[in-house]
C-alpha cells in the first residue's frame, strides 16, 4: 500500500513533502482506508499511555477523573497538570523527588516563561510524562513494589504493563526500547494499536478499560493541554478518544468502535493532525470544527502564507 503524501505549501509552491501511514477501520473492525505498511512494527510512543495506565489500574491503582486522565497524559506542564502530579504522589506519601523522568521546562510556552520569571528551572515534574510516572510510583506503593527501579523492564510494574499491552493489541511485543521519559517502550503494529483502542471504547461501563476511555474523553485538557490539538479534537467530536505520541504518532477511537492510527514516517509533527483529520473524515466524521484542523498554517513574516495539507489525488 502506498503511503499518504502530505504537502507543505508556501506562497503557492510545494516546499516539502511528508509520507504517512494511515489505518482507519469501521465499527465492525473492517478496514475503510489504509496507506503504508500498517502491519509493520512501529513505535507508538505516548499513544500507548492509555494501555500503560490500564495495566496500572489492573494492578490496584485507584485514580478517577482528572487524575486518571493525567496518568494517561503527555501534558503541557500547565499549573493544573503539575498540581495534579503532586496530588497523585501525595496520595501515596511521596513527593516529586521520587520521579525518575528527566528534568524539563513546561511545554506550554507561557507557563515556561512564568516558571523562569519566578526563579524556577527545568524539573522532572514539568516533564510531559510526569503524570504517568506519578501513577507508576503510586501503583508501586499500593503493591509494596520498589519505587526506585520502577522504570526497569524487569520490574513487576513493567511486566504487568507489558502483559496488558500484549493482551489488548493481540500481539507479542516484538522489542522493548527506552522512551524519552526513560520508561520501557514497546514495539507493536498499527493494526495492534487500533485493536487496543477499540477495546478501550467498546468495553462495558465501569470496567478498567472503559474508565480509561471515559476519563480521557471527559478531561481532554488533562491528557494534553489547554491549547493542544488533541484536546481540540476531543472537544469537537463527541465520543472521540485520541492520544498522540512522539515522532508524529496518533491513535484514536470513537464510541461505536470506529478507530484509526497515524504515523508520519519522518516524525514531522506538523503533518500529524491533518492526517488524523483525514482518517476521521474517511470514517464519516463531519464535525465542522475539524475544518480548522484539516490543514496546518505555514507562516512567513508572522503571517499565514501557506498550509500543510493532504496532497490531492
Amino acid at each position: 500500500m502506498e503511503s499518504l503524501v502530505v504537502e507543505v505549501v508556501r506562497s503557492g509552491f510545494v516546499e516539502s513533502r511528508h509520507r504517512a501511514r494511515l489505518l482507519a477501520v469501521a465499527a465492525d473492525g473492517s478496514v475503510v482506508r489504509a496507506h503504508g505498511a500498517v502491519d509493520a512494527l512501529v513505535s507508538p510512543r505516548s499513544s500507548l499511555k492509555p494501555l500503560q495506565a490500564l495495566g496500572m489500574l489492573r494492578s490496584g491503582l485507584d485514580l478517577e477523573g482528572e487524575a486518571l486522565a493525567l496518568a494517561c497524559a503527555s501534558h503541557a506542564g500547565e499549573p493544573f497538570h503539575t498540581d495534579g502530579v503532586r496530588k497523585i504522589l501525595a496520595g501515596v506519601g511521596l513527593d516529586e523527588t521520587a520521579l525518575r523522568c528527566p528534568a524539563a521546562l513546561p511545554e506550554d510556552a507561557e507557563t515556561a516563561r512564568a516558571v523562569l520569571r519566578s526563579g524556577g528551572d527545568a524539573a522532572p515534574i514539568h516533564m510531559n510524562c510526569s503524570g504517568k510516572h506519578a501513577a507508576m510510583l503510586a501503583t508501586c506503593v499500593v503493591n509494596g513494589w520498589p519505587t526506585a527501579t520502577y522504570r526497569d523492564p524487569a520490574h513487576p510494574l513493567q511486566r504487568a504493563i507489558r502483559a496488558t499491552v500484549e493482551e489488548l493489541t493481540g500481539e507479542r511485543v516484538a522489542a522493548t526500547g527506552v522512551d524519552g521519559c526513560g520508561a520501557p517502550l514497546f514495539f507493536v503494529s498499527m493494526v495492534g494499536v487500533v485493536r487496543a483502542f477499540r477495546a478501550l471504547v467498546l468495553a462495558a461501563p465501569g470496567t478498567p478499560e472503559r474508565r480509561i476511555a471515559d476519563a480521557m474523553r471527559a478531561h481532554p485538557e488533562w491528557t494534553s493541554g489547554t491549547l493542544r490539538p488533541e484536546a481540540a479534537l476531543m472537544r469537537a467530536v463527541p465520543g472521540l478518544l485520541v492520544k498522540a505520541g512522539a515522532e508524529a504518532f496518533d491513535a484514536f477511537a470513537l464510541d461505536d468502535g470506529r478507530a484509526g492510527a497515524v504515523k508520519i514516517e519522518d516524525g514531522g509533527q506538523r503533518a500529524r493532525v491533518p492526517v488524523t483529520v483525514a482518517a476521521l473524515r474517511a470514517l464519516g466524521v463531519t464535525a465542522a470544527e475539524l475544518d480548522g484542523l484539516a490543514a496546518a498554517p505555514v507562516f512567513g513574516g508572522g503571517e499565514p502564507v501557506g498550509e500543510v495539507r493532504i496532497a490531492e489525488g
